[in-house]
């Protein structure tokens, strides 16, 4: 069982409430938790700034609750039913968190490697040109990322269809404050259409999102069914 939750405020709220980054929408969403505020974070979300406004996503397996800031009206709840995600094809929304990984260099330019003999991976890099993120989102249906555990790559149990326009968005940097460090992660929107190929990858995939940076607002799938 999961719920998917919109959450809508007014930008005045959301200044008042000191939501002004993903950081901050990170901490404030854990309000929704209150029985569990120590848990490891096991869910998505996803902020959307509208004109005057802000939108947030969550998608988790624990029924939130409506946090204390939160304006009446602004709270709405949706538990997703297994049938939800049995059809075959989906319009999707995706803001997602981009990069490649560099690989660590010696001071002749040699690749550097592990004891276990993996190379050394260096900083992640946002990828911002419009191929290599249509490559990076393709590529994702069939490796969503890598286990830690075993090493090996994880299908994403989708593919792209590449006959169906795909929309995607310029990427926009979001910064952000933590314990007194700034960075930034760089934004990417993708609207298309996908098809799944394998179920039970694609429904693993959908609860624990794609991509990087997941708890700074990236990596849930909207999904909408379609029959093509």
């Amino acid at each position: 069982m999961s719920w998917l939750t919109r959450i809508e405020i007014d930008a005045k709220t959301a200044r008042v409430e000191g939501l002004l980054d993903n950081y901050a929408w990170h901490k404030r969403l854990w309000e929704c938790f209150p029985k569990s505020p120590d848990s490891k974070r096991d869910f998505l979300t996803r902020i959307d700034q509208l004109e005057g406004a802000f939108r947030a996503w969550i998608l988790a397996s624990e029924k939130p609750v409506s946090p204390q800031w939160c304006q009446p009206g602004g709270f709405s709840l949706k538990e997703i039913a297994p049938s939800f995600l049995s059809h075959r094809y989906y319009a999707f929304d995706l803001r997602a968190n981009p990069v490649k990984t560099t690989v660590q260099r010696g001071p002749k330019g040699e690749t550097l490697f592990r004891a276990n003999g993996k190379r050394k991976q260096g900083k992640r890099v946002p990828l911002v040109k419009s191929e290599e993120l249509r490559t990076w989102l393709i590529h994702k249906g069939d490796v969503r990322c890598r286990d830690n555990a075993t090493g090996l790559d994880v299908p994403g149990g989708f593919r792209i269809l590449e006959e169906k326009p795909l929309e995607i968005s310029p990427m926009v940097e979001s910064y952000f404050r933590k314990k007194g460090q700034s960075g930034y992660h760089g934004g990417v929107q993708f609207r298309g259409t996908l098809e799944v190929t394998d179920s039970a990858k694609f429904i693993d995939t959908y609860h624990s999102g794609v991509g990087s940076a997941k708890g700074f607002g990236f990596g849930l799938l909207l999904l909408a069914p379609l029959n093509l």
